[in-house]
């Protein structure tokens, strides 16, 4: 997955009524890393909104760590205790893609084929800033034309599972979405 995602206010509504928790968020259709992504977390009464600087960098690595491999965030010792408790989602309404095509880098939105809100699971990590890492996978056959990973969704009815199972238990929902489920377009 390329390192950048897209946001816009309109999905708000949505992700409130989703979650029954106010979701404040300003559209920014070209968010990046080391910038602030609103997210979903769980709170002693629910879920509650949390803004995190999207990337970590431990002492150990030389750039920004922004997205795990879902098939070993659960083993891998910079992950699996955030993995195991600290667990997120990120809304948004899609995440962009570049693919060089007669000799130019041609920009491609991927987004829900409904145009609805996307959900990223990512493992939040508490610090001075809390900071975001995202899930990638291996893709499904249309997105795989693009890039060798595309992010994990996890759909609305599988949120509650998300958040209240153990890391082995939330396993099967770390595959991609069909194809069916993703639009195509070129980006501006």
């Amino acid at each position: 997955m390329c390192g950048r995602f897209s946001v816009v206010d309109k999905i708000a509504p949505i992700v409130s009524n989703l979650f029954n928790t106010p979701f404040k968020v300003m559209t920014n259709s070209n968010c990046s890393p080391s910038q602030f992504a609103a997210t979903i977390t769980t709170a002693q009464s629910g879920y509650q909104q949390i803004n995190a600087a999207w990337g970590i960098k431990p002492n150990w690595s030389k750039k920004l760590i922004i997205n795990a491999q879902s098939e070993t965030v659960e083993t891998k010792p910079t992950f699996k205790q955030a993995f195991q408790h600290q667990r997120c989602l990120v809304p948004c309404n899609g995440w962009y893609e570049w693919r060089t095509e007669e000799g130019k880098k041609v920009k491609y939105l991927f987004e829900h084929a409904d145009q609805m809100p996307l959900y990223m699971p990512g493992i939040l990590f508490k610090h001075e800033i809390t900071e975001l890492v995202t899930l990638t996978t291996t893709p499904n056959t249309k997105c795989g034309e693009y890039h060798k990973r595309m992010p994990v969704f996890i759909l609305p009815e599988h949120t509650e599972h998300w958040f209240n199972s153990n890391s082995k238990q939330v396993a099967p929902l770390l595959e991609h979405v069909s194809d069916e489920m993703i639009n195509i377009c070129k980006a501006d």
